[in-house]
């Protein structure tokens, strides 16, 4: 007798509420989750279901079984899980996030590692949104700036400081800031706040801020890099965003030394007593990257 399949069986007909479709999620016959439920009720000498006609609901009995049944059956899947990771092989599908911002640059990462460790598929979405990495079952995410999360580990891939800049066009029809008054006359584009607010103000590389207002604010910061090409207004980006604008004089750089900040790139995971072995060999790739200066060479190239 076969006591994990029979639980395996009736679990699986209970989160289906038929037979049928457990059998066919499962990939057996019908026939034999019927025998294996019909063993379990034996063996316990309950009723673990009610037979109705469209589906089957557990009894008071089956009530009482099925969580401890599931606990037992996920107590054994992590164990197989965690015996096979001992092998230090990489496998399994690995969930990464990211800021759009780096996604280009990301992708080449990302193909990279598939290519050193063909038993990993990857799931990568962009989003400007921090996940709650344990709740959507997320592995890996890119974010910039501050991590505050302390059940994250957290490794930095780089640091850029950050420019106010804005097209030449822009700066000839609204003159050149002189110093951080003047930007109470130009039209700053903006992203959000902590607080998810539009900002109000700027900070100045030797502390303290500056207040700005604008007609766009967007926490898209390719949005924000475009807009400021074409000359809408004044914006405030990481260097290393927009090092090929800076490079071809699309955008010029203003109050430089005056008014930014320094931003950083870092990949987190979550603090668990085993690391996957598939998060271990992503991190430690970005890291060798970060080490390389790849991330960098990516935006100059023109990738973000």
């Amino acid at each position: 007798m076969n006591d994990a399949e029979d639980f395996d069986a009736f679990v699986a007909i209970v989160d289906s509420r038929s037979i049928s479709e457990a059998a066919r999620e499962m990939g057996v016959p019908r026939a034999t989750l019927s025998r294996q439920l019909a063993r379990l009720e034996e063996r316990l000498g309950v009723r673990l279901l009610h037979r109705g006609t469209r589906s089957l609901t557990p009894t008071q009995a089956g009530e009482a079984l099925y969580p401890r049944a599931r606990a037992l059956l996920d107590g054994a899947r992590a164990t197989v899980t965690a015996v096979r990771r001992i092998d230090d092989v990489p496998r399994g599908l690995l969930r990464v996030t990211a800021p759009p911002l780096v996604s280009p640059m990301l992708g080449m990462l990302i193909s990279a590692f598939i290519r050193d460790n063909p038993d990993v598929q990857v799931e990568f979405r962009t989003s400007t949104e921090h996940f709650d990495l344990a709740a959507e079952q997320i592995d890996i995410a890119i974010r910039a700036g501050v991590v505050r999360d302390p059940s994250l580990i957290v490794r930095r891939l780089f640091r850029s400081d950050m420019l106010a800049m804005a097209a030449p066009s822009y700066l000839q029809d609204r003159g050149h800031p002189a110093d951080v008054t003047d930007l109470s006359r130009h039209l700053c584009l903006r992203t959000f706040d902590e607080a998810s607010r539009p900002s109000k103000s700027w900070p100045l590389v030797n502390g303290g801020t500056v207040a700005v207002d604008g007609p766009f604010v967007t926490n898209d910061l390719m949005a924000l890099r475009g807009a400021a090409a074409d000359g809408l207004g004044i914006a405030l980006l990481p260097r290393a965003v927009v090092a090929p604008e800076l490079n071809s004089g699309q955008l010029v750089a203003v109050l430089e030394g005056v008014v930014g900040r320094d931003v950083s790139l870092s990949v987190a995971w979550l603090e668990r007593k085993f690391v996957d072995p598939k998060v271990r060999a992503f991190v430690d790739l970005a890291v060798e990257w970060a080490a390389e200066g790849r991330w960098l060479l990516a935006s100059d190239c023109g990738s973000d």
